[in-house]
């Protein structure tokens, strides 16, 4: 008898494999991890007691309903309880998003480069990706965005700040895009990095959930929080779409661990913007140097740096971890590095200068 493998779904051939940061190598001359966009502060107070706590009872069920979390979220940006929805960490809600508005036939819009795990998440559930490129500034190029909508068109991703690029879409454009947008499509403001903006003009997404049904905010705990290795993230979207977004959760998807954290995380703002107005000024700091160095370097709203090496890549990203500083290269494009100790960021910076030396 032969014997075959099990049939999968076709449309799994050929899905690119989502590359996390590296990892700073154990005993290696690597010290420093820039390559995932990590806040390098421990835990917010009161946040490690909060997970011990919870840690007692880990061999229960977390609370499906995220209860506390949505409570604390509902009053922390005066939404009603029926227009959240909880996930593992931002990128885990884009994924329930696609899956409650696209199949095959469909087709999600999104810039490129954005966020890798666009195109990922897109081809799992069948639909089609249109990625639309970025302007020569590295900006979204809403324009062309919104000439890319079809009757095929389901869903559409701006992630801003963009990942990896840094850059914003400003309140004025954003409003002109989305008026181009059919009411039946879902626009999905990725704001993973909200917190690290500092441009007057560059908008709060939940300002444009409260006009438009149409439009959903995403934002997680991750990146300023702090919580990258707890997997918890948010929607904010109006009550068909956060409905669907509960459907389509992994059942106890979010530890209660991760809820706790999240709760007490809401609960020591003022430490958190604290931390978030330093990692800026340092992101100030780094920028500036880059610039007097001679780079070209795209003004950044989030908590790392793009510099675009096309071909000299790979060997940028080398040189880095050589020196003891690891970053998040895209070969043939650019390398992304995060905002981190000052330390590692001196480190970079001086890589940065001796290789300006041989371009």
């Amino acid at each position: 008898m032969s014997e075959t493998s099990p049939k999968l779904r076709a449309e799994l051939e050929g899905i690119p494999t989502y590359k996390p940061g590296k990892p700073a190598a154990a005993g290696g001359p690597v010290a420093y991890k820039l390559s995932s966009n990590e806040n390098p502060y421990p835990p917010l107070p009161g946040v490690l007691e909060s997970v011990t706590g919870a840690a007692a009872s880990f061999n229960r069920y977390p609370d499906m309903a995220c209860t506390g979390l949505m409570n604390e979220l509902s009053d922390r940006f005066g939404v009603p309880l029926t227009h959240l929805a909880t996930g593992t960490g931002s990128v885990g809600v884009a994924q329930q998003l696609i899956q409650s508005t696209a199949g095959p036939g469909d087709e999600v819009i999104y810039a490129w480069r954005s966020f890798e795990a666009y195109p990922i998440i897109t081809q799992i559930s069948g639909a089609t990706s249109v990625q639309v490129p970025l302007t020569s500034g590295e900006v979204h190029d809403l324009d062309a965005m919104a000439a890319a909508i079809t009757d095929r068109t389901r869903l559409i991703f701006v992630c801003n700040p963009n990942n990896p690029t840094g850059t914003a879409v400003r309140r004025a454009e954003l409003e002109r895009f989305l008026d181009r947008v059919p009411s039946d499509v879902l626009v999905v403001l990725d704001e993973a990095y909200r917190e690290f903006v500092r441009d007057v003009e560059v908008p709060d997404g939940v300002e444009f959930y409260r006009e438009r049904s149409n439009v959903c905010v995403l934002r997680t705990f991750s990146k300023a929080y702090g919580l990258a290795g707890l997997r918890v993230g948010f929607a904010i979207a109006h009550e068909p779409v956060a409905a669907a977004l509960r459907k389509t959760a992994v059942p106890f998807g979010v530890s209660q661990l991760a809820q706790e954290a999240a709760v007490a995380s809401l609960r020591a703002e003022d430490e958190l913007l604290g931390r978030v107005g330093s990692l800026v000024c340092e992101r100030n700091r780094v920028v500036e140097s880059l610039r007097g160095q001679g780079w070209t370097v795209p003004d950044t709203q989030a908590n790392f740096v793009w510099l675009r090496l096309g071909e000299r890549t790979v060997d940028f990203a080398a040189a880095c971890e050589g020196a003891g500083v690891v970053v998040r290269p895209f070969p043939g494009e650019g390398v992304r590095v995060t905002i981190g100790e000052d330390e590692a960021n001196d480190i970079f910076l001086k890589v940065t200068a001796e290789f300006r030396k041989d371009l």
